[in-house]
């Protein structure tokens, strides 16, 4: 009810109530004169003559016609009197009757401009219609609605500023706010209206609203289900009861729509469990007194269970063996009857069809009930259909992208006679240029003859081109900035640019790139790289990490390709790249002339393994790819195979030869109810070319090798696999004296150094998702991986430490150093025998200086300062062929921060020296 609103129609039933009352004045008079009793009878000298028999009856007095004289409108503003006089029929000299009136009147309210309506001068003749106007509305107001948006309420009722105002109008409006709450499942809404009066007769209406709380499944209940369980069937179903454990689900509240899905998924679990006969008597949703929760109640009968007869084939198509297509069904005689796999045979038959080029196959199911013996024998009949070829190939929506473009994916051209794997199959090559929306499906439409047949590609394009700039942290690399440019579809041709820049605590790189798919329009692609890649390996001393050796890569590569067949296609690539590799000289290098200048590593430092990897190198490397592809999608696979086999050859001029092969194999399958299993192995192997570079140290170069660890292998540290040097100082306890290695792994110095073999397997299991999950960017994984890396030449001892008589390791005296102006100046020590600076540091081979650098006076012959260099083991660990295994669970989460992705891990089985990591993480946020 509007408040503040006075009931409109008063006036009008006032009006007929007065209208009706002088219609029916005359009446009880005639009444009265009918039933009175007779008066006596006058003087007969006094009676009227007596009319002659035969003469004509006197004729009745007539009521006089009442005619409209005059007709004026009285009392509106904002419509002109002729438009209310439009919505009547009185017209002036018209003939009129209350019955004519009283049609005005409804004439007058029924155009939903008036609040109120009257005639007067219904007596006179001198109508006057006086009106009083429904008042226009200022603005419409909502207030209390929280989990409703104004604007979506806004765009279902009808009320708006500037229209004119009517209780009607507001009911209507007040029951769509009311559903509009229904569908979130709010049954306890209450909207209120009100009217709030202005001047020039117009109104703010107000809608105030009391949301409720969402109305919630409190049970599910289950009558006449015998077999199975009520938790088993509503395991089936997408409603589920409020508990607390299910606060974040949406599907915990009552929908009428998914009250009826309900319904369908329990007659098709039923369906695949051999209840054939299986339906739902009754669902019957009651919402408890407090309009808070629902109780739902789905009342069933399961029915005998049923086998499969005889399945067989009836093909009107000559070309078919029935037998042989009867065998291939997968359905055996005697199993449980499963209507999914009736659904499958169908499409599996119609696929059949398609191979042979029949477009339009109409498959049918003849089902034959044997209610004694409980079987199910099912006829599969396939009628007559004419082969089909390909009329036309239509591509429509794609409004940037080159009709070229898409039409040269399609396996299939106009006159070529109809193949569904063909179709198929461009369906797929289509959605893997991922410029497109996903589940893009290629349509086959009926074309100007029965045999004819129009393939219809409607896309939809997506945005292909990205610019970012992004931060993050990662695990690996600390702290993360990348900014990028990349089109993946430059001009619609499909063309490929990108432009990236990386930095990172460690590791640094620019990287330019193009590629063209379809080279002259000849299915050849061809690419060019130019990049710069500054990387910083690294070690750990306790929880510090330090920077080993810098390598800066500066280079470009040239590709291309070309198909063999529709499966196989082979690619070459030619590379040039300038590698710089060196060490900190602050840090690790040492003066071996005398001069000052520090012009060496030190191995006591550095270790002799990666001194020997330090310099300047030109890789010029000549390599080819054999591609096998068959999965159904290149970004996001779930069936399908991949193989690749390649080989790199460094030696057409430049610094470094070696060959490098690898091979990679990748198979995905759909287990059943969208569960993705993959299989991903790969396996390389690099040997040298060179001559023999010295004992304990390896043909194939540091920077060269094979590595495994985070993130190829999880469960371990980056680089936590393989071949390594670990370096373990000695501790001497200073009361017993006893020497013992350092326990406390921390402190060990941990030096990756790859390997010339490898091999890493993952085995991977992808579940299916809700719709929600989905939404979400969800893509969780359960998975196993195995790998290692092997393979090297052992480095020969950094430093051999002094034993004293008792087998104590004694440490090694190293000169040491002072930095002035850049360059490292050798320190000494003035003998004991000097009688004013004895046993002082300085810099000066004679005499002495108190500052460093400073000029020398005096005349004694100083001695090289040197302090001990701590004794420590170098353990070379990690060489074994021996598979690591890890297993765990991760998550791809492409949130509102960017993208993320966890894994937890815990290996199972690890070499000596191996780095194990069990959580690791990856986030960046775009701003």
């Amino acid at each position: 009810m509007v408040k503040v609103i006075k009931a409109s129609k008063f006036g009008t039933r006032a009006v007929s109530v007065l209208l009706t009352g002088t219609m029916l004045s005359g009446i009880p008079v005639a009444a009265y004169a009918q039933t009175a009793p007779a008066a006596p009878a006058p003087a007969p000298a006094a009676t009227a003559p007596q009319t002659a028999p035969g003469a004509p009856a006197a004729t009745p007095a007539v009521a006089p016609q009442r005619v409209i004289h005059s007709l004026r409108v009285e009392g509106s503003q904002r419509i002109e009197p002729e438009t209310v006089l439009s919505y009547t029929k009185l017209r002036v000299g018209q003939a009129y009757t209350n019955e004519t009136l009283d049609q005005a009147l409804r004439d007058l309210l029924a155009s939903d401009l008036f609040a109120d309506v009257s005639i007067a001068g219904v007596e006179t003749g001198d109508i006057a219609i006086r009106i009083r106007e429904n008042p226009i509305i200022n603005r419409v107001i909502l207030e209390g609605n929280k989990t409703l948006k104004s604007d979506k309420i806004t765009k279902e009722i009808k009320l708006a500023p500037r229209q004119i105002f009517t209780r009607t109008a507001v009911r209507q409006d007040v029951a769509r706010i009311v559903e509009l709450y229904r569908r979130q499942g709010r049954f306890a809404a209450r909207i209120e209206p009100k009217m709030v009066s202005l001047d020039q007769n117009r109104v703010d209406v107000v809608f105030e609203i009391d949301e409720g709380p969402k109305s919630k499944v409190r049970a599910i209940n289950i009558i006449g289900n015998n077999v199975f369980s009520d938790g088993k069937l509503r395991e089936q179903m997408v409603t589920k009861q409020a508990r607390f454990t299910r606060f974040f689900s949406s599907n915990t509240s009552y929908d009428q729509d998914r009250l009826a899905y309900d319904q369908q998924k329990l007659r098709q679990f039923y369906l695949t469990q051999g209840y054939a006969d299986f339906r739902v008597t009754s669902a019957v949703a009651e919402l408890t007194p407090d309009k808070k929760d629902f109780i739902i109640t789905y009342v069933v009968e399961e029915g005998p269970r049923y086998k499969f007869g005889d399945v067989t084939v009836d093909s009107d198509i000559r070309d078919f063996d029935n037998n042989r297509l009867a065998k291939g069904l997968g359905i055996n005689k005697g199993d449980w009857y499963n209507a999914k796999k009736v659904e499958d045979s169908v499409d599996s038959l119609n696929q059949t069809a398609g191979l042979f080029g029949y477009a339009f196959t109409d498959v049918n199911p003849e089902f034959n009930r044997d209610p004694d013996k409980l079987t199910m024998s099912i006829n599969f009949h396939i009628a007559e259909a004419k082969r089909s070829y390909i009329e036309r190939i239509e591509i429509t929506g794609n409004r940037n992208t080159q009709d070229k473009v898409v039409r040269r994916e399609i396996r299939l051209a106009e006159g070529d006679a109809f193949n569904s794997f063909q179709v198929k199959r461009s369906q797929d090559r289509i959605n893997s240029l991922g410029f497109f929306q996903d589940k893009f499906e290629i349509k086959q439409d009926q074309g100007s003859a029965p045999d004819r047949v129009v393939l219809n590609a409607n896309v939809e394009e997506k945005a292909t081109g990205e610019l970012s700039l992004s931060a993050g942290y990662s695990s690996l690399e600390r702290f993360i900035i990348q900014a990028g440019i990349t089109q993946r579809n430059f001009r619609g041709k499909g063309q490929e640019l990108r432009a990236n820049v990386d930095w990172s605590v460690y590791s640094k790189s620019i990287n330019l790139g193009f590629t063209e798919p379809y080279l002259f329009d000849k299915n050849v692609a061809v690419g060019v790289d130019v990049f710069r890649r500054d990387y910083n390996s690294f070690n750990y001393l306790g929880d510090q990490r330090q920077t080993t050796y810098s390598q800066i890569s500066t280079g470009f590569q040239v590709r291309t390709g070309v198909p063999i067949t529709e499966y196989w296609s082979i690619s070459g690539r030619y590379g040039l790249t300038y590698d710089q590799v060196g060490l900190d000289k602050a840090t690790y290098y040492q003066d071996t002339n005398g001069d000052g200048t520090l012009d060496s590593c030190d191995p006591l430092k550095a270790g002799r393994y990666l001194c020997e990897a330090i310099g300047n190198r030109l890789s010029s490397v000549l390599g080819y790819s054999l591609v096998y592809d068959s999965l159904n999608s290149r970004l996001r696979p779930t069936a399908g195979k991949r193989l690749v086999i390649s080989q790199d050859f460094a030696g057409l001029g430049g610094d470094v030869r070696y060959i490098r092969s690898r091979i990679e194999a990748s198979k995905y399958m759909n287990l059943g109810h969208n569960w993705i299993f993959s299989i991903n192995a790969e396996g390389g192997y690099i040997a040298s070319l060179e001559k023999s570079r010295g004992p304990g140290i390896d043909k194939v170069r540091i920077t060269d090798r094979f590595y495994l660890g985070e993130p190829q292998i999880r469960g371990f540290d980056i680089r936590g696999v393989g071949p390594r040097i670990q370096r373990i100082n000695y501790l001497t306890d200073s009361t017993t004296g006893v020497q013992t290695l350092d326990p406390d792994r921390k402190n060990y110095i941990d030096d990756a150094l790859g390997g010339r073999s490898y091999y890493l397997v993952r085995f991977e299991l992808e579940p299916p998702l809700s719709g929600g999950a989905r939404e979400l960017g969800l893509r969780p994984s359960f998975f196993v991986d195995v790998g290692a890396v092997w393979g090297v030449a052992k480095p020969l001892p950094t430093a051999v430490f002094p034993v004293d008589a008792n087998g104590k390791v004694l440490p090694i005296n190293q000169q040491q150093f002072a930095n002035i102006n850049g360059q490292q100046v050798p320190l000494y020590t003035v003998p004991s025998t000097d009688p004013t600076n004895a046993g002082a540091v300085t810099t000066c081979a004679t005499g002495f200086s108190a500052t460093a650098g400073g000029t020398c006076s005096g005349t004694s012959t100083n001695s090289l300062y040197t302090i001990p260099f701590g004794p420590f083991l170098e353990r070379f660990v990690g060489d074994t062929p021996r598979p690591r295994v890890s297993v765990g669970f991760g998550v791809n989460w492409n949130s509102p921060f960017g993208p993320l992705r966890i894994d937890i891990a815990k290996a199972l089985l690890h070499a000596k020296g191996d780095d194990t990591k069990l959580i690791t993480f990856n986030v960046g946020t775009q701003f």
